[in-house]
């Protein structure tokens, strides 16, 4: 969620910024030392910029049809369902194969909004070193940043809440009505069970992937669009980090 172009190398990034780290910079009287940003003012705006991304992307999918309705991050039939799908729509059972994927986004819909609290958490915790690793690093280097911080954390905070989700959207009902109409029926001739293969496939697991997936995919779009557009920095201190770096 920063914005790097419009400066010649990454090895001119924090200059640009007016970061300084030498005591004789830091502490200089001159005038154009005073035009220097300090360390706090380029982490706080980069957490700034970090967390209305993360606002913004919570908000775009953490509503129904936040997932359902977005072709860019909906949930498809997971590949190994996918001859069950192919059977399911073979004998007129659209409607057991479209709820389930229904159901599914809108599951990942409930979950969302969990990711609030962990995101606010890596971006309190964000240290310089940190920044400095953003700045110097990728177009999408914020949203790695928080791949690598908050993944594990958002698996495990999520799973109890799409298993939940799943619950009361009918994801795990509508799953075994799939289940049992192909393994059942005798319109499979007796192969329902080998199309379904032995073990029952972990939908609460495969949504939860999806979710973080979908996630991590708008907060890209957001970082994207702060570094592109100046009119996203909506701020006295983004504009003042962010404009350090576009007047380079």
């Amino acid at each position: 969620m920063l914005l790097v172009s419009g400066v010649s190398t990454r090895a001119d990034l924090l200059d640009s910024l007016g970061v300084r780290k030498s005591a004789t910079n830091q502490s200089s009287g001159t005038s154009g030392a005073a035009s220097y940003l300090s360390q706090d003012q380029v982490v706080s705006g980069l957490k700034e910029a970090l967390g209305k991304g993360v606002q913004q992307a919570i908000a775009r999918l953490g509503h129904d049809g936040g997932f359902l309705t977005n072709s860019e991050v909906r949930i498809p039939m997971p590949q190994k369902l996918r001859s069950v799908e192919k059977t399911l729509r073979a004998v007129k059972q659209d409607k057991l194969a479209d709820d389930f994927v229904t159901t599914m986004n809108h599951a990942a819909e409930q979950a969302t909004p969990e990711a609030a609290s962990v995101f606010s958490g890596a971006i309190k915790s964000m240290s310089f070193a940190d920044a400095r690793k953003i700045l110097e690093g990728t177009n999408n280097a914020a949203t790695q940043y928080f791949r690598d911080v908050t993944s594990s954390n958002l698996f495990a905070r999520f799973l109890p809440v799409v298993k939940k989700a799943t619950d009361s959207t009918g994801v795990t009902s509508t799953y075994k009505s799939m289940r049992e109409k192909v393994s059942g029926s005798a319109s499979f001739g007796g192969f329902g069970k080998t199309l379904l293969g032995d073990d029952s496939f972990d939908v609460d697991a495969y949504v939860t992937s999806q979710t973080l997936n979908g996630l991590f995919k708008m907060v890209a779009e957001e970082e994207k669009r702060i570094r592109a557009n100046p009119a996203a920095r909506t701020s006295d201190l983004l504009q003042k980090v962010f404009g350090s770096v576009a007047r380079q």
